[in-house]
Parts: C-alpha cells; structure tokens; sequence
C-alpha cells in the first residue's frame, strides 16, 4: 500500500499552524465555513517542500507516482495538463524546425507552436461516425522519412470521444527515424491502471502528461508530466520552471497524489466500475459508439431523430450533465468514483427523454471539420499583417489565427489555411468557439 505524503502532512500540520504567510484567508472564519479545505491551503513552508526544488513529501510523491506510472521520473502540476503540454514542446523544440501535429490536438499545442516558432505539419485521418479517427501510421512514416526537419510528434489519445491513437506503430517508425514522441494524454490517466496498461501513453512516449482531474479522483487542474527518455530531464525541468506557476496549490498538489496511489491501493473500484459502464451500454436504449476508453460514454441520439443538444438540455433538468453534447452525440465521462447506481438512474432519464414526442425529429446533421490543403506555412501567416472580416466574407481568404471548437478546444481552421465554405459552415453552427469574434475571423491581410 503506497501512504499518502503530501495530504497526511498538510492534515498533520493543520492542527498546529498559526498563519503569518500567505494566503490572505488565514483559514479563519466565514472562509473556513465555506471552504472547509482552507486548513490544507497552505504554502512552501519548512514541512511542506517546495515543488520547484523538492527534497521532502513532494519528491517522495513523485517518486511513487513515477514507480506506478512507469517513468523515469514525473512531475506534479497543479495548471492543468496545458502547462505540461507547453513544457512537453519546449523540451523538444531544438530537435527541429517542425512538429507533425494532428488536427484533433489542443489549443495548446498550437499555442507552443506558436510560442516556439515551430511549424506544425498537420495532419488529419478519416472521418468515421461523424467523428475524426487518427492519422494512419504509414502516412506519419512517409512524413518522417522524407523530412529531416521534423523533430517529434505529438498526440492526443484517447481524444474527447474515446478515441486511443495507435501509438505503439506511431513509437516504432519514430523510434526507427530518431525522432520523439509526445503524448497529451490529458484525458486517460486511468489507463495506465488498466490490464496490461493497454493503450496507455506511458507505455510508448518519450514525454507524456496524464491530466489525473479528468477521470481519477484529483482535484480541477491536477495533472502530472512525466518522461521515459532520460536525455530530455533537463530540458523538460526548464520547461516545467518556466511554465508551471510558482504558487502552486498544496492541495491539487496532495490530490494528485491522492487519486493515483487510491486507484493502486484499491484496483478492485477500476474492474467494478468497468463492469458497471459495460452494464450500461448493454441496457442503453440508444446506440452507444464503441470506444476504446471506457471512461467516455459516447450516445448517439441521432439514431432516434434527437437533437443531442435538445436533449442535453432536458437531462440538465432532470440533474444530469453531461461533459459535451454537438448536436449527435452526447458525451458522459464517468471514472473510477462512479457507481453502477448512479449509471442506472443515467439510464433511466435517457429513457425517459428519448420517449418524449417534442424531440422526434429535431435532429439536424452538422458538417463535420474538414480537411483542408495548406497553401502556406504556419508561421508564414502569423507574421503577416493581418484584419478581422465577418464570415460571409472569409471564404478564399487566408486564416492569421486559428479558429475551433470548445470543448474539446481543437481547431477547425488554423494560421495558414485557406477558409472554405465548409470551413465556415462548421463554425457557424458551433454552439462555443475560441478564434472567433461576433461572428469575424481574423485573415492576413490583402
């Protein structure tokens, strides 16, 4: 049984502290009330270690947490897996000028790119159920061999839906090429829990970030950044020096700990919970796409003539939301703190919804993201001079600014591509977009 340092540290500690140091809520009064984890909120102190340089419970932590993740080493982050994602690309970007990029990635892989001065070669596979699927292995093996400028790629898996990359094939043509390979598994720390560790980024990556609050019991922006080539420590330490703040909260810090070593310490929540999810689809009254991550249940209401959205909107009355509705499909992410109790009572209200006569026919087909011929570079068109035009106006014009969907936060058009009619047509009937303004698009100029 792997002991919690960080948190029986802090809950120790709390007992005797007397708060002449930041933060300003003292853990006293009203504040305390409300936030009743005010006690464990506490800063570098001679206990409590020091993330930037740790020697004390943070380094037993991550020592354990790399132990049970397989790294070479891993670091807590307390800003999310974006700031591991940003860490992840400037340990990189000096093995070269480029970076294969699929479309799926998030906005802050583009954001490093940008920051980096680093050309994404973006690449994009089928589109399947509506949805995009990863790029074929063969197409990255003919990129990587025909380019000695590309450095590395990096690769979300699993995706918002669920989706695992075929990261074993994309490790061995890059392996083979000397070149590197980053995961953004932001979204399946859970994996690496699972039989055989299928599927898990940790198995195959040089750089990888588990966003640990998506799907284990963690806190909101708990994430943690870890590594399997041992070449890459340093620069990736500098990466995490600049990028992760330096006020770090000690109590994302002691639930990240927390979630991994529960799921360790009590592997029987994973299977019971895996069974539970599997009882569900096999009861669903609607379709439920096949995944390869079972923390992503992924309805498809169209089969019924729903809306999702419609749809999303009745079960938020009934108390039930759902991580992302797009119009087909609605996503519910469960984890290992789910019951089969609370899978049950999910069953019911979609039953419950589906049967109301006021969604027939409401479903409507959006486009999906299309693929898109680049005409010029990436940084080409960051650097132009560039003005903000409404859409009707855009189409034939060159993107200056990627422009998508949030959730998940991936683009739809990025800095360099030519804006379509489809382009716009997905935009437009995007419930959330980032890029965007009042219906405008930033283009380089004439």
């Amino acid at each position: 049984m792997y002991a919690y340092h960080i948190y029986s540290r802090l809950k120790k500690q709390s007992r005797f502290n007397k708060s002449f140091h930041v933060p300003g809520h003292k853990a006293h009064g009203d504040f305390k009330n409300k936030f009743t984890i005010a006690p464990l909120d506490i800063t570098e102190l001679s206990y409590s270690d020091n993330l930037a340089c740790p020697d004390g419970i943070i380094a037993d932590a991550q020592k354990d947490i790399a132990e049970i993740l397989g790294a070479q080493k891993s670091y807590i982050v307390t800003d999310g897996s974006s700031s591991g994602v940003l860490s992840m690309i400037y340990a990189v970007k000096g093995r070269g000028t480029k970076i294969i990029v699929p479309r799926n990635c998030h906005q802050s892989v583009w954001n490093a790119c940008k920051i980096f001065n680093l050309e994404p070669v973006i690449v994009q596979g089928e589109n399947e159920d509506g949805l995009m699927t990863p790029p074929a292995p063969e197409l990255i093996r003919e990129l990587i061999e025909n380019d000695i400028t590309i450095g590395a790629m990096i690769v979300t898996s699993p995706d918002y839906y669920g989706r695992v990359a075929p990261l074993k094939e994309y490790s061995e043509i890059l392996k083979k090429n000397k070149r590197l390979l980053i995961v953004d598994g932001a979204h399946g720390s859970h994996l690496a829990f699972e039989q055989n560790r299928r599927g898990y980024a940790g198995v195959y990556a040089d750089l990888w970030v588990d966003g640990a609050h998506k799907s284990l019991p963690v806190l909101t922006q708990g994430a943690v950044v870890s590594v399997n080539n041992k070449e890459l420590i340093p620069a990736l330490e500098e990466g995490l020096n600049i990028f992760r703040t330096t006020s770090p909260s000690y109590p994302i810090m002691a639930s990240v700990e927390y979630g991994i070593k529960f799921v360790k310490n009590n592997e029987k929540v994973l299977t019971d919970t895996i069974e539970a999810v599997k009882a569900f689809r096999e009861k669903c009254v609607l379709p439920v796409l096949p995944t390869d991550d079972w923390t992503k249940i992924v309805v498809d209401f169209s089969a019924k003539g729903i809306c999702a959205d419609k749809a999303a909107k009745r079960l938020e009355k009934k108390g039930f939301y759902a991580e992302l509705s797009d119009g087909r499909y609605i996503i519910f992410y469960v984890s290992v703190m789910t019951t089969l109790a609370e899978l049950n009572s999910l069953n019911n209200a979609i039953s419950s919804v589906v049967s109301n006569k006021k969604l027939k026919g409401t479903y409507i087909e959006r486009p999906s993201i299309p693929k898109n011929d680049r005409t010029f570079s990436f940084q080409y068109a960051l650097k132009r001079k560039r003005e903000l035009i409404p859409f009707k106006n855009a189409v034939g014009r060159m993107c200056a600014e990627g422009a998508g969907i949030t959730p998940p936060c991936i683009p739809v058009i990025v800095a360099g591509e030519m804006i379509t009619k489809e382009v716009i047509e997905v935009l437009s009937a995007a419930k959330a977009t980032f890029g965007v303004v009042d219906g405008k698009i930033w283009v380089v100029k004439r």
